[in-house]
């Protein structure tokens, strides 16, 4: 960083900062480590430059200074990427927090959002009609490289992934030029985006389709952690046939307390709630639970359910992937695996993949990930910095214990960023030659390769 910052004189970061309408950050700016700061706090990398977007002009600007002083460059949108790909150590980061426009048109059920919005603040704006799109589980997370990535959540058995009702982006190329990618202008880009994640530019304007979400059912129920086995075996039978409108989770956690508990997070999102309750009600005479958390409510209090478990700034890695099944085998490696699990802050997700997301074809989007039912995501939590190698060591295990169940493919957004390139190839399957293909086509120097990525 010093020697760039040697490299590029005074003025020459002056001249940059006039061409800007938001602001350069550097290393001896006040706020410059409050900027560098990102969801997980593991990641401590130090740019030797940040601009903090108004503007798609300011996108442009930072694009054309970086190839010109040949920087590498990360991107941050919501800055929730456990990997840490929105910050570099002596890069430029562009910084889009602060492009935060979002326009709700009711009529035609659209909304136009900039790469700086969080879930919550999309949520909120559509819900002011009674209208939703498929979102992250956490209100917190930036809707930029949820939609980038593919985008699971509570909506998708019914509504698809979020990049399934993309319906066109404006972003900035390496070559600085700003371009429109939908199913009519740049269809491959636009292809390429929908689960490719930034490897092709930066989207500046989402434009998504929208659908009517009034109140749901949600919440969670809680058993103690000796019901793991049991309750795992419910969950897949519970979760065989369920209609589109209901996206069912099971969890490991701690209660406050110091518990070790089994749970099931529910979303029934259909517009008879007394059909839904019906549903529902093996789930909650189950076990009985410990704790039973679920009935009528605004979407948006589900949406913000799991903030408090995954607050800004803890330590965290991830490892993650499809399950072919939840087998008799595969719930007994679960059962005999979580005891010993480290940290008290540690959570284990089977998620339940279904309906819309599934029903669209492999090769329709980047994103594939469509046929596995159950999705496998060990999110490790802890506070500190001297226990990585512990709870690391932990998540990494446990993986290993689960590999005879897996699927080849992977949910990209959950790749941590010492897994390599043959877990990125294994995230696009047989999409993979084509999204090189665009690659070649949209950045052949790989500009952008802070990202899972996908070499030209």
């Amino acid at each position: 960083m010093e020697t760039l910052q040697k490299t590029l004189s005074k003025k020459t970061w002056e001249d940059l900062k006039k061409t800007l309408t938001g602001l350069l950050i550097l290393p001896d700016s006040e706020n410059y480590d409050a900027s560098r700061a990102i969801w997980n706090g593991m990641i401590d990398r130090k740019p030797a430059c940040i601009i903090q977007c108004a503007h798609v002009n300011d996108v442009v600007a930072a694009v054309n200074f970086a190839r010109k002083h040949q920087l590498l460059v990360a991107v941050k949108g919501g800055g929730h990427n456990a990997a840490g790909f929105a910050i570099c150590d002596e890069g430029m980061v562009i910084d889009l927090s602060n492009m935060k426009e979002i326009i709700v048109d009711p009529n035609t059920k659209r909304a136009v959002a900039q790469p700086g919005v969080l879930w919550g603040e999309l949520d909120k704006a559509t819900q002011e009609h009674g209208l939703a799109v498929t979102g992250g589980a956490v209100s917190t997370t930036g809707i930029a490289g949820l939609t980038l990535g593919g985008g699971v959540g509570w909506l998708m058995g019914k509504y698809g992934a979020t990049c399934d009702n993309l319906l066109s982006a404006q972003l900035v190329t390496a070559d600085g030029e700003v371009l429109q990618a939908s199913a009519e202008e740049n269809p491959d880009l636009f292809w390429a985006i929908r689960g490719g994640g930034g490897n092709f530019g930066i989207v500046t304007s989402f434009t998504y389709q929208l659908h009517p979400v009034g109140n749901i059912i949600g919440g969670m129920v809680l058993h103690p952690m000796e019901k793991i086995e049991e309750m795992l075996k419910f969950f897949r039978n519970f979760t065989k046939n369920a209609p589109d409108e209901l996206t069912t989770y099971a969890f490991t956690m701690t209660s406050p307390e110091g518990m070790p508990m089994a749970g099931m997070a529910l979303c029934y999102c259909g517009h008879d709630l007394k059909e839904g309750e019906k549903l529902i009600a093996p789930l909650r005479a189950f076990g009985p639970p410990l704790v039973d958390m679920i009935g009528p409510m605004p979407y948006l209090q589900q949406q913000a359910m799991l903030d408090p478990t995954v607050p800004h700034g803890q330590f965290s890695y991830w490892k993650a992937n499809q399950l072919t099944s939840l087998s008799d085998e595969a719930i007994s490696t679960f059962k005999n695996q979580i005891p010993s699990v480290t940290s008290p802050r540690t959570m284990v997700l089977i998620e339940h993949h279904h309906g819309a997301i599934n029903q669209v074809a492999p090769d329709a989007t980047a994103f594939r990930q469509r046929e596995s039912p159950y999705d496998f995501v060990i999110i490790s939590l802890w506070n500190q910095p001297d226990e990585n190698d512990i709870h690391i060591g932990w998540t990494r295990d446990f993986f290993e214990a689960m590999k005879p169940f897996f699927s080849s493919g992977v949910y990209v957004n959950a790749l941590f960023n010492d897994e390599g390139a043959d877990r990125v190839r294994s995230a696009y399957g047989e999409n993979y030659k084509r999204l090189r293909q665009v690659k070649q086509k949209y950045d052949p120097k790989n500009f952008f390769r802070c990202n899972n990525n996908i070499a030209p």
